[in-house]
């Protein structure tokens, strides 16, 4: 992976970005956006997008291509501060109680942010009935270390949100383990493909757009495609590994890390993205990997695929284990073949291209 980029996605790793919460990690998509692209701008939702145009503009309309990914992140949000200085939290997006309990926080205060934990009851003291079942999130709290509620209220007020402590592990055979790769690899890709067309002979105009909100539903790829009307839409967002025990490869496919990109096909995937997508793939000798999605994705393409009168739509996966975890895992090697293949299927986009399934 190129050095500069790989400090990139390090610096997307280790910024938090819970739903509603993204400016920190949207400054540092600009300042990275502003060294590859022809314009940078956000709109009014916080959507950040980076153009590159051709050089030589076209006869006629120029198509856009659209390339999401999400830059936010799960999260909590404080609720309740007792009269003993803990937080009580609620969900920003999808969690795994079991997970969540026992890990290290950062809380993002008025201040700065603010180390925590997130326990309840010692096992030793649980009742039966508790040990039995999966406590709710009003049966836990936050720990800052506060002396009491006067204290945790000069650092910490309700609406202030909360993710996993954040950093970036290697691991062997090109594995990295970090909470928020769902999605700032995605981003990552978005980004990162900029940079491989920096100074290219495009005939299209790219968007690379880090979305807001998605985990929240879809809102930021909602409000970017309508203002973009792109006529092509590519979500770039993880997707299930499942070369992990437990997971079932005939409901979810063979996927695997390292084995290059997933595409997808189903009813939210426009057929000629996806065969354009695989011609990019084989021209360039990119390993890519097979996906069914028999419904509507669960991703940016989702909303992208029904903005305006219909955008011709895709998904390309970065395959991921351990989803919405502190410990979630993809291969490097996944990340920069998605972007090749990306950059690769935008050179070959041209005006006379017909989208139409």
């Amino acid at each position: 992976m190129h050095d500069g980029s790989y400090s990139f996605l390090k610096q997307l790793l280790e910024t938090p970005s819970p739903s509603g919460f993204e400016r920190a990690i949207q400054d540092i998509v600009r300042t990275w956006a502003k060294r590859h692209a022809d314009e940078v701008r956000t709109d009014r939702h916080g959507n950040v997008m980076a153009v590159a145009r051709p050089k030589k503009k076209p006869a006629g309309e120029v198509p856009r291509i659209m390339l999401a990914g999400h830059c936010d992140q799960i999260g909590l949000m404080v609720q309740h501060i007792d009269t003993d200085g803990f937080l009580y939290v609620q969900p920003i997006g999808g969690w795994d109680m079991q997970i969540l309990l026992g890990q290290y926080l950062t809380v993002v205060g008025k201040n700065g942010p603010i180390t925590g934990v997130i326990s309840r009851k010692a096992p030793h003291l649980l009742t039966n009935e508790e040990r039995g079942k999966v406590p709710l999130f009003t049966d836990v709290w936050v720990d800052i270390g506060a002396k009491n509620k006067e204290e945790a209220e000069s650092l910490v007020r309700p609406g202030d949100a909360a993710t996993f402590a954040l950093g970036v592990r290697e691991m062997r055979n090109g594995l990295v383990a970090s909470p928020g790769l769902d999605d700032k690899v995605g981003l990552w890709v978005a980004m990162e493909t900029l940079r491989l067309l920096h100074d290219k002979a495009l005939q299209v105009e790219v968007y690379a757009v880090s979305t807001v909100q998605e985990e929240v539903g879809l809102r930021g790829a909602t409000t970017s495609a309508y203002g973009i009307h792109p006529t092509v839409g590519i979500a770039i967002d993880v997707c299930h590994a499942t070369d992990t025990p437990g997971n079932e490869k005939k409901q979810l496919g063979d996927t695997k890390l390292g084995g290059g990109p997933a595409l997808f096909r189903g009813p939210n995937i426009n057929p000629r993205v996806s065969e354009r997508l695989e011609e990019a793939a084989a021209a360039i000798e990119v390993p890519v990997q097979m996906r069914g999605a028999p419904r509507a994705t669960g991703t940016d393409a989702n909303a992208i695929q029904i903005s305006r009168e219909g955008v011709a739509a895709a998904v390309v996966g970065i395959p991921n284990r351990y989803m919405h975890s502190p410990v979630e895992v993809c291969h490097l090697d996944d990340l920069d073949r998605a972007a090749k293949l990306l950059a690769e299927f935008c050179l070959r986009a041209t005006p006379e291209m017909d989208w139409t399934p």
